[in-house]
């Protein structure tokens, strides 16, 4: 029996080695080289692992094809950096490519592109093209789509410290409640896709898209049942609305994710055949030399060339211990000291796998060193679904201004009649925060350097034993980590604005308890679209962060303000996620 055929989605590949990887990994001469060597040891991991030589790389000849741009002429347009050049590649990681084209021409693994398509395109037409058991070596779970019933499709997704997650068809019911690789892209499509472009539908993630689809069986059916009105699977009528309205745009966005199979690919399967003859490892050395790689390359020769190498062919990591899989090897010990091999137990683990707490104030003004408190929420999620809320109204014993009750919806009469004493309130949010640290979970926010701001001032006025920042938990900001992923994008980061660009429903925005549930829920759709920068980090990892984010975002805005407004001494505050508190006398 033939070992399996590894097919690589090169780009996502090359992408995660470059920005995993320390862009001070560069030649003697200084160039760039971190994707390079990224690449070239997961190509030698994956042989081990699959005990497979039969490789192909497969490229993107055209990221932003003709015939899904005449469909959805935003696809991926928000990538683009330079508008001139219409490439989403960084200089630093396209200077890159050509070496590891060679490279990989010398390892004798073909190169896979065909004009005018992605690389998800060829690796379609790959499979539909052989009959053999295949393994798609990707980070992109669209891929899925591609799983096949027969078992004969694996997608083998790259994890932290190493690991891979191994995915067939039989998993998807489990894993993401549909039943089959059709039935995952119109999951979807219904949920979209922002950073590519597609919208989906609003108020529908991926936990509501999933049942739809399992409920109703098809896209299709799913929006016919909205225009008839049905009211099963969660089809609500606030979502019957909003799939009807947004049927033609979904339909298109399917239309699009749906890869091409039937390119002429023929010559790449016969290539992976004769790879054996067209191996070049002197050339191969002699790149690794010139650029400072030499043992990423003599792992990848080894691995698919076992003689070439001195002594016995290398242990594959199932045999071996972690540590002895990385001895003596430079590149992969710096990729484990970047993402350390977790626990068994701790595989699937990141912040999401925590309880996450949404948090919400809302408030007497806008200024977080003088707005008193008039609501707070606090919504627990597990494993994506939220399973318990807690809410508080609060009498500060001061008049709630007209321009804030028009906003919230609360009056100083309302406050004075059902409020409780803002000392009560304070003391139990600050005992909540205890817990929920204690439990190892994870406060989440939008602008929460507001709301905590205000909580610490509190605490300072009333005189509390405890301070909110010393009894604080690990903290997520979507307004934070939406910049980070997607600095580019223009219009407002306001919640209501994040809710609709990540297809969240938040019908009463400025209630305490909606805005925590809809933080929740944007925070987590970022944590999937962006696995690798925000979702795989740990409670601690993605606090940290944030602190370094914000201080750069902070610094280029208050570049930008100081440029148009042409005044030098204004500031914008880098504290994050307490601003120490401003009193007034």
């Amino acid at each position: 029996m033939k070992a399996p055929l590894i097919i690589l989605d090169t780009p996502a590949l090359y992408y995660r080695a470059f920005y995993a990887l320390p862009d001070t990994i560069r030649s003697p001469e200084g160039f760039p080289v971190n994707a390079v060597r990224g690449v070239l040891d997961t190509i030698a991991q994956l042989s081990e692992n699959w005990s497979s030589t039969r490789i192909v790389a497969t490229m993107d000849a055209d990221w932003r094809p003709a015939f899904r741009t005449a469909i959805v002429p935003e696809y991926k347009a928000q990538r683009i950096v330079d508008q001139e050049a219409g490439t989403e590649t960084p200089p630093d990681l396209e200077a890159q490519l050509p070496l590891l084209r060679s490279c990989l021409i010398a390892a004798g693994i073909p190169v896979a592109e065909v004009a005018g398509t992605e690389a998800d395109d060829v690796i379609a037409s790959l499979i539909a093209a052989t009959a053999e058991p295949v393994v798609i070596v990707s980070p992109d779970r669209d891929l899925l789509a591609l799983l096949d019933d027969a078992g004969r499709v694996t997608v083998c997704r790259p994890k932290k410290g190493g690991a891979w997650e191994h995915v067939r068809a039989a998993d998807l019911p489990e894993h993401y409640g549909v039943s089959d690789g059709p039935s995952y892209r119109a999951l979807a499509a219904l949920r979209g896709d922002p950073s590519d472009g597609l919208p989906g539908v609003p108020g529908i993630g991926e936990k509501t898209a999933a049942k739809l689809i399992a409920g109703y069986g098809s896209l299709d059916a799913v929006i016919a049942a909205a225009q008839a009105g049905q009211k099963d699977h969660g089809l609500s009528p606030k979502r019957q609305e909003n799939i009807v309205a947004s049927a033609e745009a979904v339909r298109r966005g399917h239309q699009v994710m749906t890869c091409a199979d039937d390119l002429d690919v023929a010559a790449f399967l016969a290539a992976v055949e004769t790879a054996e003859e067209k191996r070049d490892a002197a050339t191969l050395r002699e790149l690794a030399g010139e650029h400072g790689f030499e043992r990423s390359a003599e792992r990848l020769i080894a691995s698919l060339v076992p003689s070439a190498a001195p002594g016995a062919a290398p242990a594959t990591p199932a045999a071996a211990e972690p540590a002895a899989v990385h001895a003596g090897d430079p590149a992969a010990a710096e990729q484990a000291a970047l993402f350390p091999t977790p626990e068994p137990a701790q595989l699937t683990s990141g912040w999401t796998r925590s309880p996450v707490w949404g948090f919400d104030l809302e408030t007497t003004g806008t200024n977080p060193h003088t707005a008193r408190i008039v609501t707070a929420a606090l919504c627990e999620f597990r494993d994506g679904v939220e399973t318990s809320r807690l809410e508080w109204l609060a009498d500060a014993g001061v008049e709630i201004p007209a321009a804030a009750a028009e906003v919230h919806g609360i009056s100083t009469e309302h406050v004075r009649a059902h409020g409780r004493p803002l000392a009560e309130v304070l003391a139990e949010l600050l005992e909540w925060f205890s817990r929920i640290r204690d439990d190892g979970g994870i406060l989440v926010g939008h602008n929460i350097v507001y709301d905590l701001t205000i909580l610490e001032a509190e605490t300072i006025r009333l005189g509390s034993r405890q301070r909110a920042s010393q009894l604080c938990p690990p903290v997520i900001d979507t307004f934070v980590i939406d910049k980070q992923v997607d600095p580019y994008r223009r219009g407002s980061r306001v919640l209501t604005a994040l809710a609709e660009h990540w297809n969240v429903e938040l019908d009463n925005a400025h209630d305490a308890t909606a805005d925590a549930l809809a933080t929740v829920e944007i925070a987590l759709r970022i944590a999937s679209a962006h696995p690798e920068t925000i979702g795989t980090l740990s409670a601690a990892e993605i606090h940290a962060a944030q602190i370094a984010w914000k201080r750069d975002q902070s610094a280029s805005f208050e570049s930008y303000l100081r440029r148009k407004r042409g005044d030098q001494s204004i500031t914008v505050s880098r504290e994050w996620p307490f601003e120490t508190p401003q009193l007034r006398s």
